[in-house]
Formats: structure tokens, sequence, C-alpha cells
């Protein structure tokens, strides 16, 4: 991945981050959309700061597994973005870019980890 991809992925997962932030000030205060708030909050922003972490590897092997977090979280925040829509907290066609993004990353810092490990 070159440094131009890298940070444009940074910046991507930043706005993701934020775009997630600003969602969740708009859920309602009900006892189950706040447990997911906190969920999806504490994983989109944790993708996009373990990303930026990712970047400043000192080896293949620490890159490597700060992706498997990335990875990790990515894959969490689309699962909490499948609960929000399913249980209709939020409409469906209202998280459908959102949800589009988030997959959009996970298969890309999948690929990225297949390729690394490789």
């Amino acid at each position: 991945m070159s440094l131009d991809q890298h940070q444009q992925l940074k910046a991507r997962t930043k706005a993701f981050a934020l775009r997630v932030i600003r969602m969740s000030e708009a859920l309602p205060r009900t006892r189950a959309a706040s447990i997911i708030d906190q969920q999806i909050l504490r994983s989109a922003t944790s993708m996009a700061a373990n990303y930026r972490a990712a970047g400043r590897a000192r080896s293949k092997a620490e890159f490597v597994s700060k992706l498997g977090i990335v990875i990790e979280e990515a894959d969490e925040t689309v699962f909490w973005l499948e609960m929000l829509a399913e249980s209709g907290i939020i409409k469906p066609n209202k998280l459908a870019e959102m949800m589009a993004e988030a997959n959009q990353l996970l298969a890309i810092f999948s690929a990225s980890g297949k390729t690394a490990r490789s």
C-alpha cells in the first residue's frame, strides 16, 4: 500500500468515525439504543485510531497485529449497524450509505491483512 493510499484510508476511517459520532447524537434515548450507541462509538472510533497507529508500526509484525485489530473493529461496527437497522431503532434506508462504507472498509482491510501476512 502506498503512502498516498494509507493517507486516504486514514482520512476515510476518521470521516467514518465522525459520521458515527454524529449519528450517535441523533439516536433515541432508549435503553437498547444507548447500549448499541456505546458499542458502535467504541468500535468505529477504535477502527480509525488503530488504522492510524498501524501507519506508525515499527515492524511488519506490529503492522499485521494493528491491522488485525482494525479488521475486528470494522467487523464489529458492521454488526452494530446491522443491529440498529434490524431492531428498528433506525430505518434501514437511513443506514444504507453507512453500511456500504463500513462494508467497503472491512473488505479493504481484510484484503490488506491477507496481503500483509503473505
